[in-house]
């Protein structure tokens, strides 16, 4: 029977590129994975498990594996693709990351067809800066201090583009996003601590505005649009919200303007209700110092409102938190194994008076 829905995905995965050789080969042997106490045959195992239980028509990828002179994010995704039998077998892959860590988009190509395409103004790396708008491999000009001298800001890993076409001939817009770490790497006291930490919360600020403009621009022309990814932010997640007066996450969904040109995300909705109280999570961390796990949200699908009035089902493949999950124990292991994110899924009507139904 032909789903009546298409279900996009977004997923973090830990390190992906560790369990790839040059060659685009997985590493399936007993040597230590990058995930702690995991070997590089189990994460891969795991990530097996999980993608098969996703059966996802289009998977937006984070941390996807490198791409580079001697390494491809096309080659090893497709050979991880075929290994396991997975429906999403077509690789898309945009502009390199300057990291390890490449946005990268695994789709069934015979229910939808994607390409790569940017939009904005194309300055270039290196080239010189835009005031509005420029493509994602371009810079951004943005006051991150206002001392009325704007700083020039640029993605370490650029968004993801996306042009694809459904099942029902529905066009959309995909935008794959793994924004600014806000974690201060590298300080070594208190006083560098904090200075770090300020200043990578600026530079995630800056690329959720950079984002948010884009985001209006797609809006403006009526396209259907999905912005999915690692924001790695969410309301009330640090102290500095208070400082820049709200979190990236708000900036993105444009949750102060328009209705008409806000994006819908039912679990940062749930986050911004209940800052203090009860909210859904989507990654969960080993802290050392403390020896104990934490969690938060930071993993989102945002929707056009057109697409909102399709009445799409959200849900977070949470091991603990989901009791369909929770009561596969193959499943709920391996998410636990296979990243220190769990993925998010929206199931979309392909009709917009199809009743939603969820799927494990």
């Amino acid at each position: 029977m032909a789903r009546d829905f298409l279900r996009l995905a977004t997923y973090n995965v830990e390190w992906f590129n560790a369990l790839f050789n040059d060659r685009g080969r997985m590493l399936e042997d007993s040597a230590p994975s990058a995930r702690h106490k995991i070997s590089r045959a189990t994460q891969l195992g795991a990530l097996g498990i999980v993608f098969t239980a996703l059966d996802a028509d289009g998977v937006m990828v984070i941390e996807a594996p490198d791409t580079s002179s001697k390494r491809s994010t096309v080659q090893a995704l497709e050979t991880f693709a075929r290994h396991f039998g997975l429906r999403a077998r077509r690789c898309l892959h945009g502009f390199n990351s300057e990291t390890e860590q490449e946005i990268a988009f695994l789709y069934d190509p015979d229910r939808i067809r994607a390409t790569h395409d940017p939009r904005g103004n194309h300055q270039g790396p290196g080239g010189p800066p835009s005031p509005d708008s420029p493509r994602f491999d371009g810079s951004f000009r943005y006051d991150l201090d206002t001392d009325t001298a704007p700083e020039t800001i640029a993605f370490s890993k650029p968004p993801l583009e996306v042009a694809l076409t459904g099942p029902d001939g529905l066009p959309l817009r995909l935008i794959g996003v793994h924004a600014k770490s806000k974690a201060p790497h590298g300080a070594t006291d208190p006083v560098q601590l904090l200075r770090l930490s300020i200043e990578n919360r600026r530079k995630q600020l800056a690329q959720c505005i950079w984002l948010r403009a884009r985001v209006e621009e797609h809006l403006a022309r009526k396209e259907s649009l999905v912005v999915m990814g690692d924001f790695n932010d969410g309301p009330g997640l640090d102290e500095f919200e208070r400082l820049f007066g709200k979190s990236g996450i708000e900036i993105v969904l444009g949750s102060d303007g328009d209705p008409a040109l806000r994006l819908t995300d039912p679990h940062a909705a749930m986050a911004l209700q209940s800052r203090v109280a009860m909210a859904p999570t989507s990654a969960r961390f080993w802290h050392g110092p403390k020896q104990h796990y934490f969690e938060a949200l930071l993993d989102f699908i945002m929707v056009s409102p057109d697409l909102a009035l399709r009445s799409p089902d959200w849900r977070i493949w949470h091991p603990f938190n989901d009791p369909a999950i929770a009561a596969v124990p193959e499943l709920r292991e391996a998410l636990l194994q296979a990243s220190d994110h769990f993925p998010v899924t929206l199931d979309l009507p392909l009709s917009a008076k199809a009743p939603r139904r969820r799927q494990t």
